[in-house]
């Protein structure tokens, strides 16, 4: 079995060569591209399994070419920025991010996260490719939530992973720590704050009350529940 690929798109030649260091040192194939371009090329050829993204990029927007992964290739996206405020990160991981490093960061730390993301992508499944649930259909294979009238709602691969994880375990606390042991990340304020993100970004895709959601509820102090009927087909 080939070497799992992480491509690599920085137009720091030195944050390149260190990336690719330490990641073939651990056993990835990687690719290099310093321009969004060349690397849009690319992936009409190639599927990476990771594909870590600066955001300061020369020919395009960082934040418009992550969104763009997240939810038309349902790609695993970890950004790598010198943006270190809260608001770039939690932007980054709104628009479908799975993972997000500041730069300056540890080599050693930035394998450990993608190691993380493939343990995670790479569980196996307890359940098929769609399920449906109070009027709704997620379908994995595409990434969309389809309502009762056929409209279909894009959502990205950091999104599924956590409806997957509340469609597999309905009407059951989900800790925090257990979402990260099945999610992976690193634990603490970034993996929290990810969390919040996209179970946000769930509610308004299921058109919940913000205020008092019916199906993805805040079990204060303790993690989340999903009090919908959940059927796999």
């Amino acid at each position: 079995m080939n070497a799992p690929l992480v491509t690599i798109l920085d137009d720091e030649p030195e944050i390149r060569a260190i990336l690719t260091e330490a990641l073939e040192e651990a056993g990835f194939r990687t690719q290099c591209f310093g321009r969004a371009r060349e690397f849009e090329a690319a992936l009409q050829r190639v599927t990476p399994d990771v594909c870590l993204v600066d955001l300061s990029l020369p020919d395009t927007d960082g934040l418009a070419l992550v969104h763009r992964l997240a939810l038309e290739r349902g790609a695993t996206v970890i950004i790598i920025s010198g943006r270190a405020q809260v608001q770039d990160r939690v932007t980054g991981l709104e628009l479908g991010a799975d993972d997000y490093i500041t730069k300056p960061f540890d080599p050693a730390e930035v394998v450990a996260r993608i190691r993380a993301r493939l343990r995670a992508g790479r569980a196996p499944p307890k359940s098929g490719n769609t399920a449906r649930f109070n009027g709704w259909t997620a379908h994995f294979d595409r990434y969309v939530l389809e309502d009762e009238s056929g409209a279909e709602t894009p959502f990205s691969h950091a999104e599924g992973e956590v409806l997957r994880l509340f469609l597999d375990s309905p009407k059951r606390l989900i800790s925090r720590a257990q979402m990260q042991d099945a999610l992976g990340g690193a634990a603490g304020e970034s993996f929290d704050r990810a969390m919040d993100v996209r179970i946000s970004r769930l509610r308004t895709k299921l058109r919940e009350d913000p205020k008092n959601p019916r199906l993805i509820k805040t079990i204060y102090g303790a993690g989340y529940i999903f009090l919908g009927d959940v059927g796999w087909g």
